[in-house]
């Protein structure tokens, strides 16, 4: 972690030795008018409250730190959806196949390319299913049709995969949804796209599949805000 995080006043350290001083200089009253008991519950008072702070202290700081390590890994891994856009399609492949392992996905590749007979990206989801992803990155106006659910499920029986998912910048149309739910696809849209890259789970991402588009006024308004994409 970069940069030192201060504690707002004394550190324990420098309680210990204000501590020590004035046990010194209470000793020394002792010694001269013998006050055993007053230096004594001093002494502890002193060394109590010493302790307190340096537990205090230490508990604050364990918690600061651990929020901002919590907070730091999600942006190392955050990209808003227009740096997104503006990735070729390699690029894209790639930062997908970095969130399913950030996920907890195993064996991940990018297989992207010609004769990746469909699948952009291959794997093994966290409960050791395996996968094969498809990585669209289309304009945000512009929807997923049935074909391209049609040629995934063909990529899913070719590798014999347990699991297929496919992953847009766009949004599908009502077939390529229904496609999906009734043969079990995974389907990441543009909005759940921004949640996952935003520190949401794949896992929770796919109990939502053929959710999240939106009624009819829905659909329009993205069309309008995208309109001049």
């Amino acid at each position: 972690m970069a940069g030192g995080r201060g504690t707002g006043g004394l550190g324990a350290s420098e309680l210990v030795l204000v501590g020590g001083a004035l046990i010194v200089a209470v000793a020394l009253v002792y010694r001269v008018s013998g006050w055993p008991y007053a230096l004594a519950a001093l002494a502890a008072a002193t060394l109590g409250g010493v302790a307190w702070f340096a537990m205090h202290t230490d508990r604050r700081v364990r918690t600061a730190d651990h929020e901002w390590r919590a907070e730091d890994a999600i942006a190392a891994g955050r990209r808003t959806l227009d740096e997104l856009d503006s990735m070729t399609g390699t690029q894209f492949e790639e930062h997908v196949a970095a969130l399913c392992r950030r996920d907890g996905c195993t064996d991940v590749r990018r297989a992207g390319g010609p004769g990746d007979n469909g699948a952009d990206v291959r794997g093994r989801m966290p409960d050791g299913r395996t996968m094969v992803v498809q990585c669209k990155r289309y304009a945000p106006k512009a929807a997923v049709p049935a074909r391209d659910m049609r040629e995934l499920r063909g990529a899913q029986a070719h590798f014999q995969a347990d699991v297929a998912i496919l992953v847009t910048t766009s949004r599908f149309t009502r077939q390529s949804t229904a496609f999906a739910v009734d043969n079990g696809i995974i389907a990441i849209h543009r909005d759940f796209l921004g949640l996952w890259n935003n520190g949401t789970r794949l896992p929770v991402l796919a109990a939502l599949n053929g959710a999240g588009q939106g009624d009819r006024r829905h659909r329009e308004r993205w069309r309008r805000t995208y309109d001049d994409r």
